[in-house]
């Protein structure tokens, strides 16, 4: 088993794509105008629209009402990110902050209210567990 992409579901597809494209530096693949995703080197943000939803398992997911979930992306310098991402994100969450595990975190919401978190492994034990 390989984990391979994590989707969000929106009601504004536009604006949630060019968001994480500005965010990421990562320009989209969309398949049609209900779904696209962003492409990194070991996994796939995808997004889609409610009437993905429909096809399958209607009213499964909600948009724009997530809780529980964090989507992180591995970065070379969050501090570096972060004073680009002034201009971008409308809410962060916290400023750079090192963790107790020796990441160097950056949560912010984007326009869904999603939490996304860049991070960056600075103590050599984190940056070990990040070794490819």
């Amino acid at each position: 088993m390989d984990f391979v992409s994590i989707r969000i579901i929106t009601d504004e597809i536009n604006r949630l794509v060019g968001f994480y494209e500005k965010v990421t530096g990562v320009q989209a693949a969309w398949g049609n105008e209900n779904f696209a995703e962003l492409r990194t080197a070991h996994c796939r943000l995808a997004i889609g629209t409610t009437r993905t939803v429909a096809l399958s398992a209607p009213g499964s997911a909600r948009p724009a009402d997530n809780h529980s979930v964090i989507i992180e992306f591995l970065v070379d310098d969050v501090d570096a990110l972060y004073e680009r991402l002034k201009s971008v994100v409308e809410e962060f969450v916290n400023e750079p902050t090192t963790m107790p595990w020796g990441n160097r975190t950056l949560l912010f919401r984007d326009p869904d209210g999603n939490l996304v978190n860049f991070f960056t492994p600075v103590t050599p034990a984190a940056i070990e567990r990040f070794r490819s």
